[in-house]
């Protein structure tokens, strides 16, 4: 006991030196770093293991409930960590100048489960479109959901006091699935984690994220308006939730979330992860568990938070149980990598004295000066397709169908639906609707058939597509259009006799369209 506390008091006085004015660098020992590298991917194991039991079972609500966390065995099966270190072994094997095709090729090459952001993309990848293409608006309707954000600590850990970096790195990983808020969710995360090596007090590395963001971007907006609520009730963080929930809860253009409770949007998730860090106020439970009981999708940002926080305390001031959790899987591999927590750990400081030396800081055997960055905002994009205005099964009246269509029944996720389902040419739908851009949700199998689609008489150059090659890709992007003029429009769908070459069939069922309105 005694010399476990010497190690721990000695620990919590390893030497960092914060820049003045006209130094405009930053000293940190070796040990110090490393510490916090080690806080970071603990921080980030034990959170995503606590919120776990949790995820998306509170929409549009606070979870009340007691949590019950899983064992921290459950970080080795997470999708939150085993896909960054994806990325993280690009840039082990490439190096910091990997494009972001390179970080497609091995996403494509990828075999465990995928959802969302990151499904479409790698449908995109496996028909050839490579990033940053896969991540584009135009291919993925999914591109501002939480995949990037939930990908990108481990670029923040990697750049310790180097915002600048961490953002153009952020920017070739993030764009394999991620654009607009999508892609400044993660560098919000990377910021944070930034500045979590240097500062003390949560609510300036909140700041610090918000600092990596255009101003004018709604990710930019939600987190002023998060810290102007918490500064107005910073005993009440149920009263900023609420506040939170008031005004930026609705309108997701993922079109899962259209007309439901759920909401996988980055900017809405990234806002209750630093709702966590703000009023846990640097105390671990607390911030482990605002960020939890904040809802949604409640193991990826406990995970963020206590990444970040494990950042600024280092591991050796984690809580003492749960740095005995860590420890006991310390050597056990990650699914789907080579890494284990001491591998990754190990791999990360490698690439952050490499990012220190490109960034002009120094390294020797003791410490590493780091010169001061000020991270510049990328400039604002969006997504382009505006807010959802209306979700129409393939039985309402807004559909017409001509051919060998036949009624099935159809699923997005729990949600039941009528399908319209056609094999082979000739059969053909209408769909009429107000509005200026569009998307058509289907069933991509591996039998999946193509149609040609025409707007207002006009072919697109993109077929609806329905093939995939395999199971682990979870995606239902049949096709989309955005950019058109605000008024009404005529969508309509032939279908081909043919299909991608892997395929095994022609067969092109349709679940629903959902209308979008820009402003």
């Amino acid at each position: 006991m005694k010399s476990r506390l010497t190690a721990f008091v000695l620990l919590a006085f390893i030497p960092i030196h914060l820049a003045t004015a006209a130094s405009a660098e930053r000293t940190i020992s070796r040990a110090a770093l490393r510490d916090k590298i080690r806080g970071a991917w603990a921080g980030q194991m034990i959170g995503v293991a606590y919120g776990a039991p949790t995820e998306f079972k509170s929409l549009a609500k606070i979870h009340e409930a007691p949590i019950k966390p899983e064992t921290i065995e459950n970080a080795i099966v997470q999708d939150d960590l085993y896909v960054e270190m994806t990325f993280a072994k690009v840039m082990d094997t490439i190096g910091l100048d990997a494009t972001s095709a390179d970080y497609g090729e091995a996403f494509r090459r990828s075999r465990y489960q995928l959802w969302h952001g990151n499904a479409g993309a790698r449908r995109n990848l496996m028909r050839g479109l490579a990033a940053p293409l896969s991540g584009d608006p135009r291919y993925n309707i999914h591109c501002e959901d939480i995949d990037f954000q939930i990908e990108s600590d481990f670029i923040g850990i990697m750049c310790p006091g180097l915002p600048r970096e961490a953002q153009r790195l952020a920017d070739r990983v993030g764009r394999v699935m991620g654009y607009g808020d999508g892609l400044y969710g993660g560098m919000f995360i990377a910021g944070m984690y930034s500045a979590a090596f240097f500062e003390t007090d949560p609510h300036r590395i909140v700041a610090a994220g918000l600092a990596c963001l255009p101003p004018e971007s709604a990710y930019g907006r939600i987190i002023r308006d998060l810290i102007a609520w918490h500064d107005a009730h910073p005993h009440d963080w149920r009263k900023v939730w609420q506040l939170l929930e008031d005004k930026w809860d609705r309108d997701d253009m993922c079109p899962d979330g259209v007309q439901r409770a759920f909401n996988i949007d980055a900017k809405l998730n990234g806002a209750y992860l630093a709702l966590g860090l703000l009023a846990g106020d640097g105390d671990w439970q607390r911030t482990m568990e605002i960020a939890t009981r904040c809802g949604q999708d409640s193991d990826c940002n406990p995970s963020s938070a206590c990444g970040v926080l494990g950042a600024l305390l280092g591991f050796e001031r984690i809580p003492a149980e749960h740095r005995a959790a860590v420890l006991s899987i310390a050597h056990r591999k990650f699914d789907f990598t080579d890494y284990s927590f001491e591998d990754i750990v190990a791999s990360t400081e490698r690439r952050a004295l490499l990012a220190i030396e490109r960034a002009g800081g120094r390294v020797t055997e003791r410490e590493v000066t780091i010169p001061v960055q000020t991270p510049t905002p990328p400039p604002l994009e969006t997504s382009g397709y505006g807010r959802p205005v209306g979700i129409f099964s393939s039985d309402t009246a807004n559909w017409t169908w001509h051919g060998a269509w036949i009624l099935k029944d159809g699923f997005v996720w729990s949600d039941k639906y009528v399908a319209h389902e056609a094999q082979g040419a000739g059969s053909e739908a209408e769909f009429r609707f107000h509005g200026t851009g569009v998307a058509l949700m289907g069933d991509l199998v591996h039998d999946g058939g193509r149609a040609e689609v025409f707007i207002d008489g006009q072919k697109s150059d993109l077929l609806a597509d329905a093939f995939l090659p395999e199971d682990a890709t979870h995606d239902n992007d049949l096709w989309r259009v955005r950019g058109l003029p605000d008024g009404e429009h005529v969508l309509k769908l032939v279908t081909l006799d043919s299909a991608d070459p892997r395929s095994t069939g022609r067969r092109l069922a349709i679940l629903r369209a959902v209308v979008y309105r820009t402003p």
